[in-house]
């Protein structure tokens, strides 16, 4: 019996080493794949562009009203308004032109690590270390932690929260290394997806108008691109060397940027299927916290842990200017919805409106 189990396992460690071999196999195959479409650097493409001059990009405004570090915020779609979270347990409302705070409700627990605006404005979701995903409407009527309600729960913390397309469904990033599709109405789970093999940081929906996919990125440093019907994962981008916190789709749809731990920002593009870009210098060992892009697409903002903000030219790959302000790491950064400012959230309890 013993002889026969001793076998067993041994045939179990051949099949297990040829299957190895086999996925060496076809990864070189992929790369070979993907090299042939690798026509021509994107540097170089770019070198017949005119370079971007005298970016004259300052703080315009500070809004102050949390009494911890700032994780999280968001822009409204009428491009006036934000919603931001904070360690302090608190969602507040601002008015970006005054300054002022529309509307302040406390959460059951601290560390809201992410909060998002519906796109009619009328409602806000948010979550952290309660591991659900909360809305709540926007109403000068009654108290709105009254009407807060909770949509969806995962295992772990939630990371990151948005509306895909309409008020009627939310889209999750999670430390139990899932994203999942939820319906607002009924809470139900319309959708899971897996395949992160470690807590997923960020998450965000590809610009289109079916806006059927999205990309996660995560602390297993890659960044997959996910079809919200099926739950199927369609692409794989690796190369981080560190965990991936944010991610963020091209304005074009084409390609995604990526924000790491190991200080660099990267662009990918979907079509080549590859890296195609590295934002790095090597004066830059700080993690990289937040991306977004100018409405263009031509700008890469991006948000670090050394408190600056390095804005970064998408296709030359190098950077324009170093923006200096906040006291703290830089959590998050938006660009507003029409393009003419931005904002950044920081550990150093405030937000800051650029332009």
């Amino acid at each position: 019996m013993a002889e026969i189990d001793v076998a067993k396992s041994s045939d179990i460690k051949v099949n297990y080493e040829a299957l190895l071999k086999e996925v060496e196999v076809l990864r070189k195959k992929l790369d070979d794949e993907r090299q042939k479409l690798n026509d021509v650097p994107l540097t170089t493409v770019a070198e017949r562009i005119e370079p971007i001059n005298n970016l004259n990009i300052k703080t315009r405004r500070v809004l102050k009203g949390h009494q911890a570090k700032v994780l999280c915020l968001d822009w409204c779609s009428d491009k006036r308004h934000m919603v931001s979270s904070s360690q302090d347990g608190r969602i507040i409302i601002w008015d970006s032109f005054t300054t002022n705070k529309e509307h302040a409700v406390t959460m059951p627990t601290t560390w809201v690590m992410t909060c998002a605006y519906a796109p009619s404005g009328n409602v806000v979701a948010c979550g952290g270390l309660d591991n659900q995903v909360s809305i709540w409407p926007v109403s000068f009527d009654e108290e709105p932690v009254s009407k807060r309600r909770a949509v969806g729960t995962h295992t772990s913390y939630l990371s990151h929260c948005l509306f895909p397309s309409s008020d009627q469904q939310i889209l999750t990033g999670s430390g139990d290394s899932t994203c999942a599709l939820w319906d607002v109405e009924s809470g139900q789970l319309l959708q899971s997806f897996h395949g992160h093999g470690a807590d997923v940081m960020s998450i965000d929906v590809a610009k289109s108008e079916a806006q059927n996919t999205f990309v996660s990125g995560g602390c297993d440093r890659v960044a997959y691109v996910w079809d919200m019907r099926t739950g199927q994962r369609v692409q794989a981008f690796e190369g981080h060397e560190a965990d991936i916190n944010t991610v963020k789709f091209h304005p074009s749809g084409d390609a995604i940027a990526t924000g790491s731990d190991d200080a660099t920002c990267r662009l990918f593009d979907l079509r080549a299927d590859r890296e195609i870009a590295t934002y790095s210098k090597e004066s830059i060992i700080f993690g990289v916290n937040s991306v977004d892009f100018s409405v263009s697409g031509r700008l890469v903002f991006a948000g670090y842990n050394d408190y600056t903000v390095n804005v970064w030219d998408t296709l030359k790959s190098v950077r324009l200017t170093i923006l200096y302000g906040h006291e703290n790491r830089v959590s998050s950064l938006k660009v507003s919805p029409d393009g003419t400012c931005f904002a950044t959230s920081s550990w150093d309890y405030t937000i800051r409106v650029w332009g």
